[in-house]
Formats: C-alpha cells, structure tokens, sequence
C-alpha cells in the first residue's frame, strides 16, 4: 500500500496505468470511490493516481480543523512521492478547491478539470452530502443531494453500490468537518487571474451544492478557463454521465499533452 507523508500524517494513494500522470482530489468526506467511474478510462492513456485526504478512508487522520495550505501541502506530498514533475489534476467541490490552489502555487500543475468547484467558500454548501458510514440508510438518503432523482432511479444497483463503498471509505463526522473547515474564508476571486493553467469548469446543470452559476462566474475569472453544464445532473456530474465526462475528459488531456509537445 503505498503512502506519501506531509510531516507525521500519512496518505494512502493508489496509481495505476501509464503515461502523463492525471491525479484526482475528491470531495469533503469522500474516498477514492468517487473516481472509479473515471479511473479506467484514465489509467490506459495516463496514470492515474487517486488518494484518500487526510481524515478520510486509509489515509491518517488528525485532529482538525484543517486549513487549505495543508491539503494543498498533502497534494503537494503526493506528486513528490510519485516523482511527478508536471500532472493533470481532476478535482471535484473541496477537492476542486485544492487543486485551484495548488496549481496558483506549484509548478507541478499542468492542467486543471474541475467538477462542482467555486472561487469563494461561501459558494460551497456542502453538509447535506455528508453521512454516517456506518448508516446505510443515511448514505442512500444523503445521495438525493449529490445525484439527480432520474439516476437514481434508473441506477439503483449503481446506488447501492455507491452505498457500499461509501460504507467502506468515507469520513466520519470528525474528518468531514475537519475537511470543510478548510472552504471557511476560502476566496480566489482576487488571484485567480495567477491560475494560467488550461482549466476546465464543468458542473452539473442540477448541482444543489454549488451553484452553477459560481462555476460559470470561476471559469470566466480564469485566464484560460472554459465551463461546461450537463444539463440535469447533479453535484456528482460526472458518476452520472460517466461517458461524456471521460470521452470529453480524456480529449482534453490529450489535446493539452499534444500542445506541451
């Protein structure tokens, strides 16, 4: 099991693949189970490397709040322990915010794919995502916030899927809170203008969490940002529409990899 260490804290990562490494951060309490509709698509052209933030899953959790500068600095740990020079980062809601800050300032940071992501924390209402992993029913409740009611209703087995792995890997109220206090006085607005990188804002048309809007308002503050909607999916964008996001995803990267050349 591989891990990387900010200081004391250790972080749990897994890569898979090869190629131009493409790292995703996830969002507030979530585990590495939120990528794994990208992980496959991504980890033939790339690597792909996807690891639980400090408080959640395997990786090490300590007594928060935690701020922003250390899970960019835990970011920062994981692209030096996989020797990464230059990687693509894909993040979504808390996990978007880290990765726009990393990239203001590492020169790691190739790329930007942001999903559900805003400039300000007040833009962020996150808490009714969270859940007890070891409340089945509250996991399957809290999922009317973060995927949209016709998903859920024509995937239910992929549902309950989602139900298991949160069981298995998710933070607890502890490591959640810890998490989202970093998103308090969190505002790009003003540096954003410093984020050159070629990003790409996407959001789901139905996102309850984090207005489309506060995505439109991110990617037009950024000097290379492009937004997208999915019309009607929700703050998990892109577990529902899985093969738009990886084609369009993986098209990007290439196209980026393809102009480093």
């Amino acid at each position: 099991m591989p891990t990387a260490s900010n200081g004391s804290v250790s972080l749990y990562y897994d890569r898979a693949g090869d190629g131009a490494p493409v790292v995703f951060v996830s969002e507030a309490g979530l585990g590495g189970w939120l990528w794994g509709w990208q992980h496959a698509a991504i980890a033939g052209p790339h690597e792909a490397v996807v690891w639980d933030l400090r408080g959640t899953g395997r990786s090490d959790a300590p007594v928060g709040p935690y701020d922003l500068e250390t899970l960019v600095a835990d970011l920062e740990s994981i692209l030096a322990d996989c020797g990464f020079r230059n990687a693509h980062l894909v993040g979504c809601g808390l996990g978007g915010a880290v990765a726009l800050a990393a990239a203001r300032t590492s020169s790691r940071v190739a790329t930007l794919s942001l999903f559900g992501t805003a400039a300000r924390g007040e833009a962020f209402d996150l808490e009714a995502l969270f859940a007890p992993p070891d409340d089945r029913d509250a996991l399957f409740g809290s999922l009317e916030a973060g995927l949209s009611a016709d998903f859920r209703e024509a995937q239910p087995d992929a549902v309950d899927g989602i139900v298991d792995w949160r069981a298995d890997g998710d933070a607890d109220r502890a490591g959640w809170e810890a998490q989202v206090a970093a998103l308090e006085g969190f505002d790009a607005t003003d540096w954003l203008v410093e984020v050159t990188q070629p990003t790409r804002v996407i959001h789901g048309g139905a996102d309850e969490l984090v207005s489309p809007d506060a995505g439109r308002e991110l990617a037009r503050g950024l000097p290379r940002g492009e937004f997208v909607e999915l019309e009607g999916a929700g703050h998990l964008c892109f577990v529902e529409r899985s093969r738009t996001v990886n084609d369009r995803l993986v098209d990007f990267l290439e196209a980026q990899t393809d102009d480093s050349r």
